[in-house]
């Protein structure tokens, strides 16, 4: 169904959306998929609950089609609603499922203002979640706003710098995080930002990243791999493994996400020999063969070293009676 609400088209967007919040607000993410009939009915559940509740913001985001949200919170399957309280991206509440008094229940509970009593995240949590962050990528950049759209000069500056040197890195929008903004100039010891983390180690911002530019060191503290060349090797062999290479999260016999556990079914079915790579186990390849494949999500399917593309596209081949015929190269 058509919702109301805004739609987001993109990481940045969410960003943005987060980054303006209010210290009370409650902020409702719907994530949702278009071959989920769990979704339709929840369409319809969402809509009522944003018209009785018009204090709340509710965001939808197509889990699939939109990179790096989904990722961002624990969650496997659709329909799924990430509840954000003030101004944290460490969810309040997550609810999995088509489970309308549930989520209404904790609708409820949390767009009460007097729930800003609530103590904020304690130290332990918050450092738990900062080693996290620094870690979820090799080459990790703090900053204000986004690659594409810089809210500060200095982050605008790391950002053509990192272009110029060929940096394959993921980044985290501080203006979107109180608790994080804050947490990470104690965890660092670096009152600035922006700040640049090479597997989870500081480097510094942009005065100590340009000055080991200078000195021709910089490239010597990326881990091998993130530099643009090496990795497009690594990613060209990887989809020539097998004649049907499916990139998933997870093993076949344990996928670790909900749509990966779907195509393998679907592979599954057709009795075709298919090899797979896990993508969580390795940062580089998952975030270097979206932008190879420009395919922003995974799991993602190749045949001859040739993007098929993701579940929508293997659902709608095997409704077509094509995927055989497509798997075999034909």
């Amino acid at each position: 169904g058509t919702l109301t609400m805004p739609a987001v088209g993109s990481k940045q967007e969410h960003d943005k959306a987060l980054a303006a919040r209010k210290p009370d607000d409650l902020t409702v993410i719907y994530f949702w998929a278009d071959w989920s009939e769990e979704c339709k009915q929840m369409d319809s559940v969402v809509k009522v609950l944003a018209k009785d509740h018009p204090q709340v913001a509710f965001l939808t985001v197509e889990a699939e089609s939109v990179d790096g949200v989904a990722d961002l919170y624990p969650i496997e399957e659709v329909p799924a609603f990430v509840l954000l309280k003030g101004s944290s991206t460490n969810p309040a509440d997550v609810i999995v499922g088509a489970n309308p008094p549930k989520l209404v229940d904790a609708i409820k509970k949390y767009s009460l203002k007097k729930t800003t009593t609530k103590k904020s995240e304690s130290k332990e949590d918050l450092n738990t979640r900062l080693s996290k962050l620094v870690n979820a990528a090799p080459v990790m950049l703090f900053m204000k706003g986004s690659p594409e759209n810089a809210r500060c000069k200095f982050s605008k500056k790391i950002v053509g710098l990192l272009k110029e040197e060929k940096v394959i890195y993921s980044y985290f929008d501080i203006l979107t995080d109180e608790d994080v903004r804050q947490g990470l100039k104690t965890f660092s010891d670096w009152k600035t930002f922006p700040q640049l983390y090479i597997k989870g180690k500081l480097v510094g911002g942009v005065d100590v990243v340009a000055a080991h530019i200078e000195e021709g060191e910089f490239q010597d503290l990326l881990p091998k791999g993130s530099s643009k060349g090496e990795l497009e090797d690594k990613l060209k062999k990887l989809i020539n493994k097998g004649k049907v290479m499916l990139f998933m999260k997870g093993e076949p016999s344990e996928p670790r996400c909900g749509f990966s556990r779907k195509i393998v079914d679907i592979l599954n079915s057709t009795g075709v020999k298919f090899e797979t790579f896990d993508i969580l186990t390795d940062q580089e390849v998952r975030q270097g063969l979206k932008k190879f494949s420009n395919w922003p999500t995974y799991p993602q399917l190749y045949v001859d070293g040739n993007l098929v593309g993701g579940l929508d596209v293997v659902t709608e081949l095997q409704e077509d009676n094509e995927l055989l015929d497509t798997l075999k190269g034909q």
